[in-house]
């Protein structure tokens, strides 16, 4: 009997040991959800793989970060609302945002920044405070980080000089009031259409050009169809990362942290990659066949009388518009 109670009392220790020693999977992993509209291999999408990477990573598997690109769950305003509803818990977007909070229209104003150094300081600085105050209690989201698609620059089918030549130009836009404003201050005749139509305007001579960051221009081969670009630079498209706040403020507090810090990481890769893939850009365009060229001083300054023509629009829908337009000198 002693014996039978050894033996038993050995592999209770053994079997004990043994559960101590093997995997748990009574924890479930927390599934995080992030939409996007961009397809593989844009700055948005990697921004998103990246945030996940360092999440998981970071977490070792606590959250299952998983990504939808390329509008996989819907357009931006259906995925945009089910991150407010908290049916999903992220996505990525732009100034789409500005329909909740119109200060958030100013990430894009034309003409605000130098360069893209200029843009990164005043977006890890005081500039981006400041568009995002209010923004959470309003929206429902939290906006994690910004980081660039890249500067707009114009594509045409004829060479612009100076900006006489883009008068009268019917010039694609996007539907949106601030790009339709910039373009007549322009003198342009805009059109607001679909991106997806644009290559097939161009064809048809419905249009004479439009313009948008490098990763569009290469990545549907604009210069074949409309070879000159110019390099006016004059809007800096600038996505962000946004979360749920109540998701958000669920997290435990070192998670969170963690959470903003790979916001933070992801976004400085992001801003690196687009800086590279603009000089690369260049070299792609020019071996296709396209002609690049940089504005006169005189070209230069014509685009920035037309940008801050633009900015009127924010003076009566932003309250502190005129603070954040200050805001960015000092990181010049």
């Amino acid at each position: 009997m002693k014996g039978k109670i050894i033996l038993l009392a050995s592999a209770l220790a053994v079997g004990i040991l043994g559960a101590a020693m093997a995997p748990s999977y009574a924890a479930e992993k927390i599934v995080v959800k992030i939409a996007g509209m961009k397809p593989e291999g844009e700055p948005e999408t990697v921004g998103m793989k990246l945030f996940a990477k360092y999440v998981m990573e970071a977490t070792n598997g606590k959250y299952d970060v998983r990504v939808f690109p390329n509008s996989q769950l819907g357009k931006e305003d259906a995925y945009i609302a089910q991150t407010r509803k908290g049916i999903i818990q992220m996505c990525a977007t732009g100034t789409q945002t500005g329909s909740l909070f119109p200060a958030m229209a100013m990430l894009e104003t034309p003409m605000l920044y130098d360069n893209l150094e200029h843009a990164h300081r005043a977006m890890n600085g005081e500039t981006f405070k400041l568009i995002n105050q209010g923004f959470p209690e309003k929206s429902g989201l939290t906006t994690l980080n910004a980081f660039p698609l890249g500067f707009r620059h114009f594509y045409t089918k004829k060479p612009v000089n100076n900006v006489s030549d883009l008068h009268g130009l019917r010039m694609r836009v996007p539907n949106i009031p601030l790009y339709i404003e910039f373009a007549k201050q322009l003198g342009q005749s805009g059109q607001p259409m679909p991106f997806a139509e644009v290559p097939s305007a161009l064809d048809q001579g419905t249009i004479d050009g439009g313009d948008s960051p490098f990763s569009d221009i290469v990545a549907l081969k604009m210069y074949e169809i409309a070879p000159n670009i110019t390099l006016s630079g004059h809007i800096l498209v600038i996505h962000s990362l946004y979360i749920n706040n109540d998701f958000y403020a669920s997290l435990p507090a070192e998670d969170k942290k963690i959470f903003d810090d790979a916001a933070h990481r992801a976004a400085e890769d992001v801003w690196k990659l687009v800086a590279e893939g603009e000089k690369k850009s260049i070299e792609t365009i020019k071996a296709g066949g396209g002609k690049v060229s940089t504005p006169s001083p005189e070209f230069h300054q014509a685009l920035v009388k037309a940008g801050e023509g633009t900015w009127k629009l924010f003076y009566d829908t932003v309250p502190n518009a005129k603070e954040i337009l200050a805001s960015v000198k000092q990181y010049q």
